[in-house]
């Protein structure tokens, strides 16, 4: 097993998480944003507020985007686990 090997294989593992992440981290961000605007127009500065918005919003992303992020990951797993006579060499 070289290192190039190595280097390869958690190359693909940090693509595959970022692409895990990405679309739940994105809209949790839009929506603290948005709730951070919120306050500041308002002058509301409870911190809980923050919280529930973005629990809501990483529930509904889940929901909606578990499916395509299970075939995903398993997709990396059968890739990985179909090449190991590949990294065994």
């Amino acid at each position: 097993m070289s290192q190039d090997l190595i280097v390869q294989i958690f190359r693909e593992f940090l693509k595959t998480a970022i692409f895990l992440m990405g679309p739940i981290l994105i809209a949790t961000i839009i929506v603290g944003l948005l709730v951070s605007i919120f306050q500041a127009a308002t002058q509301i500065h409870e911190m809980t507020l923050v919280f529930v918005p973005k629990i809501i919003v990483i529930g509904l992303c889940l929901m909606i985007l578990f499916p395509w992020m299970l075939n995903l990951m398993v997709s990396y797993t059968v890739n990985l686990f179909s090449n190991i006579p590949t990294y065994v060499k």
